[in-house]
């Protein structure tokens, strides 16, 4: 069994996807101890957004029982533009597994993400001055990798190029300009003394250079065609308003929150209460729904996590009057919530739709279907 521990679920559905495209059965858990029937086992701590000290504490425990479950290595995936507590929770891991290095590989070339030169681009712009230098939690106000990074409090840090180097007591960062460089930065992998960390793109490398064999096999289910569809769109990224756009263009029911909701006032039970009906009435001649923010980007981490709650809160609503084929959420943030709330603790990786987008099954049900992905990533064709 292979480890993984991310600090959110779409990074977790990201790593499952990846490894279904491997022929892995994978599992994501929250709580609890692994089922013992998957080759990857995804552990969620849910860590991006809490205190320093509890995403430390969080990835230790995680560690702790991954390793006790019999896990071989363990991966430690991190957002791939470097948001959260990164360093912090790859120097938990490393104390936990009792390792004294690690190699931290974020970047994604073939989705347009690279590092060169010490610099953070995104399809070729640098990073700050895209849509990341306005994000509400962590936004990116310079490409200079070291110092989108906390320093670490127990180990060194530095850039690696070239020379491919891997030092004891360090966690280097590997440039990648291409796929390529992905995968020779994977052949360094030697042992299980090196802690290797970072996006999805580097855990394929590890998977094509390790071949792991599949105990279990990869779940086959097939497309079927949606009756109810709810989207759920948590952010407000320049990818979501598109999709928004659309939907309205072609007729689809849309519903959003209130425009002073943007000023920080609350959104009130007897507003939530109207929301909620409306898009229940709206199945009644459609068989999808889309529930988005709908607002302007807010620059205030604040008012952004609570307009994810509150679009969580009314989906919660329309999740329990209407029985789903297929609920979609948009956002990290909006997907956590929304298991949350559902109390949904073990989730099955069925299918990848496409690279970060991942389909997954509510506990052994199998007829209620989750599509979770990143707000910046886009909605494949297929459902768009």
């Amino acid at each position: 069994m292979i480890g993984v521990i991310a600090d959110d679920l779409t990074g977790a559905a990201e790593i499952g996807a990846v490894g279904l495209r491997h022929g892995l059965h994978a599992e994501i858990i929250r709580s609890g101890e692994p089922n013992g029937h998957t080759d990857i086992v995804c552990f969620d701590t849910d860590s991006r957004s809490c205190s320093p000290n509890d995403a430390a504490k969080r990835v230790a425990t995680a560690a702790q029982i991954l390793r006790a479950a019999g896990a071989q290595w363990i991966y430690k995936k991190v957002d791939s533009v470097l948001r959260g507590h990164v360093t912090i929770e790859i120097e938990a891991a490393m104390q936990q597994l009792k390792l004294d290095r690690s190699l931290l590989l974020p970047a994604n070339p073939s989705l347009g993400r690279t590092i060169r030169d010490g610099h953070y681009f995104i399809h070729g712009k640098l990073i700050h001055k895209t849509e990341f230098g306005r994000d509400p939690e962590y936004p990116r106000r310079t490409s200079q990798v070291l110092r989108l990074l906390k320093v670490p409090e127990k180990f060194s840090i530095c850039i690696g190029n070239g020379d491919r180097r891997l030092l004891d007591q360090t966690i280097v960062i590997g440039e990648a300009g291409t796929s390529k460089d992905v995968v020779e930065w994977a052949g360094t992998i030697s042992g299980p003394e090196t802690l290797p960390a970072g996006g999805s793109e580097f855990f394929s490398a590890l998977l094509d250079r390790e071949k792991p064999a599949a105990s279990n096999g990869a779940n086959q289910v097939p497309p079927s065609a949606p009756v109810r569809e709810l989207f759920v769109c948590g952010t407000s990224t320049d990818s979501s308003r598109k999709f928004v756009t659309t939907a309205r263009k072609r007729k689809q029911p849309v519903m959003t929150l209130p425009a002073e909701l943007v000023w920080g006032a609350e959104l009130s039970p007897t507003a939530r209460a109207s929301i909620t009906r409306r898009a229940v009435e709206a199945f009644d001649t459609h068989s999808r729904v889309i529930l988005a923010v709908g607002l302007p980007l807010v620059q205030d981490a604040g008012i952004a996590r609570r307009l994810s709650q509150n679009i969580v809160q009314i989906a919660e609503g329309i999740i329990n009057e209407v029985p789903l084929t297929h609920v979609f959420a948009e956002g990290g943030a909006t997907a956590s919530e929304l298991v949350r709330r559902m109390r949904w603790p073990r989730l099955t990786v069925e299918r990848e739709l496409a690279p970060g987008v991942a389909t997954l099954s509510v506990g052994s049900n199998q007829s209620t279907l989750f599509t979770i992905k990143p707000g910046t990533y886009t909605w494949p064709a297929q459902w768009t």
